[in-house]
């Protein structure tokens, strides 16, 4: 089968197509005929490898992942031993990030408890958009930002996978009053998902504006914990779901400090994979949620996916169609 391998870390160049073996299901494992794929954080940090935690997981010196790629969709192809919740010919979706990768491949193997049925009416594209993505903005936002109808919510990094899931869900569900953060060229798209006000951040710095927000749900965290701090309101919640992870870092801390002295959170996200699925199911079919999807990529055009993914030129989700 063709796969997509990255060699080394360091840039696009170590990515190769190449023909590798195809994967054999093990027990409670479904074998997935993948259609189609798409490009997270997680994808394109493994590619730099500038990240001590990205080497410390998956290789010091070189990537011991064979074939990466987290998000996919497509059909059983067949059942390892003990699987009961899928057949052969069921379109299934799912995220592998703990699952040892393999997205970008004609095949790949998942647990059957990480992955989800494919409703009818969405597409294979459409799916492979949603596992990872999906799943933070629900978690963000639901699980760790306890949203709540009419809140003030900022989006920040919104033209995103995350950002364009998370400010359907504030609008659609919660009536939220969103105001989405990310560069000019994408806030025509904002606007017409539904965001109230946009920011763009090369013109504004939306932590020294003087507004305050009830959510913050951050992609980016760019930032120190005290300057988000100073933009939620007295009984805010802060909630990260990426970014720089010496950022990260110091959130996690700042949180933990803040809390012991202010009524405001501050929050990382941590991803609880596949989770969502089903939910996100019930809000596709109810009309609520659709994923946007930025401009058709496929295995053979990888590199210029992954280019126009680290260069943050997408709107919404980049997708790779595989066949």
């Amino acid at each position: 089968m063709k796969a997509v391998v990255l060699k080394s870390y360091g840039g696009l160049d170590a990515l190769e197509v190449r023909d590798v073996p195809p994967p054999t299901p093990k027990a409670g494992q479904v074998l997935v005929r993948v259609h189609a794929a798409s490009v997270n954080d997680w994808d394109w940090e493994m590619v730099r490898g500038q990240s001590l935690v990205v080497r410390l997981l998956h290789g010091l010196f070189r990537p011991k992942v064979p074939v990466i790629g987290c998000d996919i969709a497509g059909r059983v192809a067949a059942l390892g031993e003990g699987v009961k919740a899928f057949r052969v010919g069921d379109e299934v979706y799912g995220d592998l990030c703990m699952q040892g990768f393999g997205a970008f491949a004609h095949y790949a193997c998942a647990s059957e408890a990480g992955l989800a049925h494919k409703p009818a009416g969405m597409t294979f594209e459409q799916a492979a958009a949603i596992p990872q993505a999906g799943m933070l903005a629900v978690q963000g936002l639901i699980d760790v930002g306890q949203i709540r109808p009419r809140q003030r919510v900022l989006l920040n990094g919104a033209g995103g996978g995350v950002g364009t899931f998370a400010l359907q869900i504030a609008k659609n569900l919660y009536d939220a009053e969103v105001t989405a953060v990310d560069r000019a060229d994408k806030l025509d798209m904002l606007r017409a998902l539904g965001a109230d006000h946009v920011v763009d951040f090369r013109r504004e710095d939306f932590t020294r504006s003087g507004r305050s927000y009830d959510l913050i749900l951050d992609v980016k965290t760019d930032r120190a914990p005290w300057a988000y701090a100073r933009a939620l309101s007295p009984q805010g919640t802060y909630a990260t779901v990426g970014g720089h992870i010496p950022r990260l870092l110091q959130t996690a801390i700042g949180g933990w400090l803040m809390s012991r002295w202010s009524t405001r959170r501050l929050r990382v996200v941590g991803l609880k994979p596949n989770k969502d699925l089903a939910y996100v199911n019930q809000l596709f079919e109810a009309g609520q949620l659709r994923p946007i999807i930025d401009r058709p990529y496929t295995l053979a055009n990888i590199a210029d996916a992954f280019r126009r993914f680290g260069a943050a030129d997408h709107q919404g989700k980049i997708v790779i169609t595989i066949g």
